[in-house]
């Protein structure tokens, strides 16, 4: 939990601080950046990082991670320019990618699968209290310390989190493998490559340059022509990144493709959420912050309750419900009067997390309890992967969309001159006097607009995770009956290797 932290506050922590940062460091036309690079470097890892642990153990790579995000903190602190910043930045985020996946691995690996909604929803608890601890511990050290405090303080926690593992980390038993086992690394620079490529495509894309310039589409040009070639290295590689069973296992594709979709439609609440309540309710940025926050509440409670669910009517069953939910939650938001009350959407918030919270985790339970120790790592990672790539394509879908609804609404504005992008809309809606107020409150109806489509296509892509759990999933998850599952063998170094498990099988 320790070592979640790291990787779940670090998300959130420096945003609050950008002001600061950048008026030491300077470089305010590529602070994004700041943000963007570290996710790039997250999601592109994850596969790697998978496909490690499962080959050299978790517990080495786990230590890596930590050691290399502690370092990164480091390099951070000692930043002197933007450029130096964005740069460590990223090094911060190779070693989150080991945090994010490996963690998550050994909670299955460690705990039997009656005992995996507890631990994941103890997980889920770190990034709901991270979400709302990291933008206040951000906000009082940039104001009454130094922005690098922001960076210094994960030295400590890292410290404690490794001195923890390394003692205390116990992994399974597994026999020793025949030869000598070999690492794809071609395999893993091409997916590093397509994904960095990828990704930047998505986040820079209509912020950097316009969508239909030579940036764009040369970097999803070159992004396609590497995905094909990784395809090629991975067929051709003895133990590639991201094997083929990860796509042809009904299973994994079908949970990989379903939390995709999640990604896709949490860009809502937490991209446009926080604008709709500050530029439409008027609320202050601590306000604004609490609307959202309420989703992170009932999220992990939610989960910590699934296997109640799951264990009476399987795990795609309890995932349909929870999306099921989602998808009407999600409807019901262009639904609200306008101005409207702020427990308007905090209700839905609430309401939101607690379907999520019975969507994801009995997906990612179900799909670590059909695999074996050997294939933990690897399918963990793909799920994770997933969602990550599910996020950064919705962003940029949603954008998008929400400054294209603005764009037409602005075509009819009472008065000439108004920003054309929601980001710029809403900063002009802060200073009370920069337009009168019947143009404000245009503005403030443009703004309402634009994030009610944007809940519609979230909307939409619910029902994208549905259509795939209602096609692709089998009825029911054929789980691994492991002897750490059974109430008189809970030893953890008893869980047995893939080839061990695979025949002793269960329907859930």
């Amino acid at each position: 939990m320790l070592g979640m932290a790291l990787a779940a506050i670090d998300g959130t922590i420096v945003s609050t601080a950008v002001p600061q940062i950048v008026g030491d460091l300077g470089g305010f036309t590529v602070f994004s950046w700041l943000f963007s690079g570290y996710l790039l470097a997250v999601t592109v890892t994850l596969p790697l990082y998978g496909k490690l642990s499962d080959t050299f153990g978790r517990k080495p790579v786990l230590i890596a991670g930590i050691i290399l995000f502690l370092v990164g903190s480091l390099l951070c602190a000692a930043a002197w320019n933007m450029a130096a910043l964005i740069a460590f930045r990223i090094v911060q985020g190779l070693g989150g990618g080991a945090l994010q996946g490996t963690i998550q691995t050994i909670a299955a690996d460690l705990y039997p699968l009656k005992e995996r909604p507890r631990i994941q929803a103890r997980l889920s608890t770190v990034w709901a209290t991270s979400s709302v601890a990291g933008p206040v511990a951000g906000g009082l050290l940039a104001g009454y310390a130094d922005w690098r405090w922001i960076f210094l303080i994960n030295l400590p926690v890292g410290a404690v989190a490794l001195w923890l593992v390394v003692r205390h980390l116990q992994e399974p038993s597994r026999p020793r493998p025949a030869t000598r086992p070999r690492v794809d690394w071609a395999g893993a620079l091409a997916v590093f490559a397509t994904g960095a490529l990828l990704l930047t495509a998505l986040v820079q894309g209509g912020v950097a340059w316009p969508w239909f310039s030579a940036p764009s589409l040369g970097l999803f040009g070159a992004s396609a022509l590497l995905a094909a070639l990784t395809v090629v290295i991975e067929r051709r590689a003895s133990e590639p990144i991201i094997p083929g069973w990860v796509w042809r296992r009904r299973t994994i594709a079908s949970v990989n493709l379903a939390l995709g979709a999640m990604g896709l439609l949490m860009v809502a609440p937490t991209v446009f959420l926080p604008t709709y309540a500050q530029s439409v309710l008027g609320l202050g940025p601590i306000a604004a912050g609490f609307v959202l926050s309420v989703m992170t509440l009932s999220w992990p409670v939610s989960a910590a309750f699934s296997d109640r669910v799951y264990n009476r009517i399987g795990f795609r069953r309890t995932a349909m419900l929870g999306m099921g939910a989602a998808l009407l939650i999600l409807l019901a938001f262009p639904l609200l009067p306008y101005p409207g009350e702020a427990w308007h959407p905090a209700l839905l918030m609430l309401l939101l997390g607690a379907a999520l919270g019975l969507f994801q985790l009995p997906l990612i339970v179900g799909v670590q309890s059909t695999v074996g120790w050997a294939e933990r790592g690897t399918t963990t990672a793909s799920v994770l992967f997933c969602r990550q790539v599910g996020q950064s394509i919705g962003a940029a879908l949603f954008g998008a969309i929400a400054n294209g609804v603005l764009a037409a609404r602005l075509l009819d504005a009472p008065v000439d001159g108004l920003p054309g992008d929601l980001d710029a809309v809403a900063r002009t809606l802060e200073d009370p006097g920069a337009v009168s107020s019947a143009a404000a409150e245009y503005l403030r109806r443009a703004v309402d607009a634009a994030v009610d489509h944007v809940y519609v296509g979230a909307a939409g892509a619910a029902a994208l995770a549905l259509l795939a759990l209602i096609t692709l999933a089998p009825r029911r998850f054929p789980v691994i009956t492991e002897p750490s599952d059974s109430p008189t063998a809970p030893d953890p170094a008893a869980t047995p290797t893939a080839s061990e498990a695979a025949p002793a099988r269960q329907d859930r």
